[in-house]
C-alpha cells in the first residue's frame, strides 16, 4: 500500500485530477453554450415574427411601440441588469482583462446573462435593429465563467472559450469561432488553451447541429466572381464597405463619449428619454423602408444573396441608421447580423453596375467589406462569411476585399469597434 501511495504518485494523481477537472469544465460548458445558442436562435425568430405580425395588422404601430419599447428596455437594463446593454462582446473582452473574479462577475455573471437573453428578445419584439450573435457571445462567456468557479485561475481562458463557442454555435461556423477568439477576442493566442477552446467550439457546434441539422446560416451558395471586369467590384466594395463600417463604428464610439460635455451629461442623466428618441429614429427608418430594417436583417441578406428577392436602394443606409440608433440607445442586442445585412445591401446596390455578373458574389463582397470596416478584423470577416455561405470559391476575392476594407477603415478607427467600446467596462469598480 505504501508503495502505491508514495508522495510522487500522489502528486501525479493530483496533477491528472486537475487536468480532468479542467477538461470536464470545457466539455460541460461547450454543451451548455450550444443548447443556449439554439434556444436563443429559436426565441429570436419567434420574437421577430410576432413583431412583423403586429405591423402587418397595424402598419403605424411602430411609431409608438418601438420608442416605448426602447425606453422600457433601457429602464430595465439600467435598473436591474447593468452591463447587459449593447452587443455584449465589449463586456466579454473587458472581463478577460480584469484581474479579480468578482470584477469579472459584473460583466459576465448570471444576472447579466439573464438580462441579456430576456432584453435582447424584448428588443427584437419591439422592432430593434439588432442581432442575437453578440449576446450569444456574452452569454456563452457567462456560462463558462460560472462553470469556471471550480477553477478560478482558468477564468480568462474559459471566458475566451465561451465567446468562441458562442460564435460557433450561433452561426454554425466552428472555424469562424476559433478565428474570432484569436483575432478579435484576445488579439493574441493562448497556446495552452487552444486545444480546449477548439474542443468547446466543436461540442457547441455539434449540439447546435444535432438540434437544428447541418445547415449553413445563409444557405448554400455556389457564387463565383468571373475574372475580368467583375473583379472591379472587389475594390469598389472594399472602399465603400470599409468606410461605411468605420463611420458606423465612429458613431457608436462618439455617442456619448465624445459628445460636447453638456450633451454627454444630458444623455447620461436621461438614458430612458434618450432611448425613446432613438426608438423614434428606428421607427422612422422602418417607415421609410416599408418595414425592411427591423430585426436582424437575416431574411433580407439571404434573399439578395440567393437572388430570390431584392432590397430597395435605400436599404443599406436606412439599416445602418436604424442599427446605430438601436446600439447607441443602450438596449441589449448584437451587431453581427445587422452588419452583415447592411453589407449585403451595399453589395446589392453595387451589383447594379455589373449587369453581366450574378449579384450573389458581389453581395458576399459587400458583407465582408462592411463587417471588416466595423470590427477591424479582416480574417474573421472573410472566414465567417465564407463559412456561413458554404462557398469557398470566393475565398480569394473575399480576402482581397477584407484587406482593402481594413485599410480604408484604419484612418477612421485605429482599433476595432469592440475593443474601443470595451474600454468603457475595463476599469475595476
Amino acid at each position: 500500500m505504501n508503495s502505491i501511495l508514495t508522495p510522487r504518485r500522489l502528486r501525479t494523481l493530483l496533477v491528472h485530477s486537475r487536468r480532468w477537472q479542467r477538461r470536464f469544465i470545457f466539455i460541460v460548458g461547450g454543451l451548455v453554450v450550444g443548447l443556449m445558442a439554439v434556444g436563443l436562435a429559436i426565441a429570436s425568430d419567434s420574437a421577430q415574427l410576432a413583431f412583423h405580425k403586429v405591423i402587418e395588422r397595424w402598419p403605424w404601430s411602430p411609431l409608438a411601440l418601438t420608442p416605448l419599447g426602447f425606453g422600457l428596455a433601457v429602464f430595465l437594463t439600467t435598473r436591474f441588469f447593468p452591463n447587459a446593454q449593447g452587443s455584449g462582446i465589449p463586456q466579454t473582452i473587458a472581463a478577460r482583462a480584469l484581474k479579480k473574479s468578482d470584477e469579472r462577475e459584473r460583466l459576465v455573471g448570471f444576472r447579466v446573462a439573464l438580462g441579456k437573453v430576456v432584453l435582447t428578445l424584448f428588443g427584437l419584439l419591439v422592432g430593434a435593429s439588432t442581432g442575437r450573435e453578440g449576446p450569444t457571445v456574452q452569454v456563452g462567456a457567462s456560462v463558462m465563467f460560472l462553470i469556471g468557479r471550480l477553477s478560478p485561475r482558468r477564468q480568462p481562458g474559459l471566458i475566451l472559450a465561451g465567446a468562441a463557442a458562442g460564435v460557433a454555435a450561433a452561426f454554425n461556423t466552428p472555424l469562424a469561432g476559433i478565428v474570432f477568439a484569436i483575432e478579435e477576442m484576445s488579439r493574441s493566442f493562448e497556446v495552452r488553451a487552444s486545444g480546449l477552446i477548439i474542443g468547446a467550439v466543436i461540442l457547441a457546434g455539434l449540439t447546435a447541429q444535432s438540434l437544428l441539422g447541418n445547415y449553413t446560416y445563409f444557405g448554400f451558395s455556389t457564387a463565383a466572381l468571373p475574372i475580368g471586369t467583375a473583379w472591379m467590384a472587389v475594390p469598389l466594395c472594399g472602399v465603400i464597405g470599409g468606410f461605411a463600417g468605420a463611420l458606423f463604428s465612429r458613431i457608436l464610439v462618439t455617442i456619448p463619449d465624445a459628445l460636447p460635455r453638456p450633451a454627454k451629461l444630458w444623455v447620461q442623466a436621461n438614458p430612458v428619454t434618450f432611448a425613446t428618441l432613438c426608438g423614434i429614429g428606428v421607427a422612422i427608418c422602418g417607415f421609410l423602408s416599408n418595414g425592411a430594417i427591423y430585426g436582424t436583417g437575416y431574411e433580407q441578406a439571404r434573399s439578395v444573396l440567393h437572388n430570390t428577392g431584392t432590397v430597395p436602394l435605400n436599404y443599406a443606409p436606412l439599416k445602418l441608421l436604424a442599427t446605430a440608433f438601436s446600439s447607441i440607445s443602450g438596449i441589449p442586442g448584437g451587431l453581427f447580423s445587422p452588419s452583415l445585412s447592411i453589407g449585403a445591401g451595399i453589395g446589392s446596390d453595387i451589383s447594379y453596375f455589373f449587369h453581366h455578373a450574378a449579384p450573389g458574389p458581389i453581395v458576399l463582397l459587400g458583407m465582408v467589406a462592411y463587417f471588416t470596416g466595423v470590427v477591424r478584423a479582416p480574417i474573421t470577416g472573410f472566414v465567417i462569411v465564407s463559412e456561413m455561405s458554404g462557398d469557398h470559391g470566393m475565398l480569394v476575392a473575399l480576402m482581397a476585399t477584407a484587406l482593402i476594407a481594413d485599410a480604408c477603415a484604419r484612418p477612421v478607427n485605429r482599433e476595432g469597434l469592440y475593443h474601443m467600446l470595451a474600454k468603457r467596462y475595463s476599469k475595476p469598480v
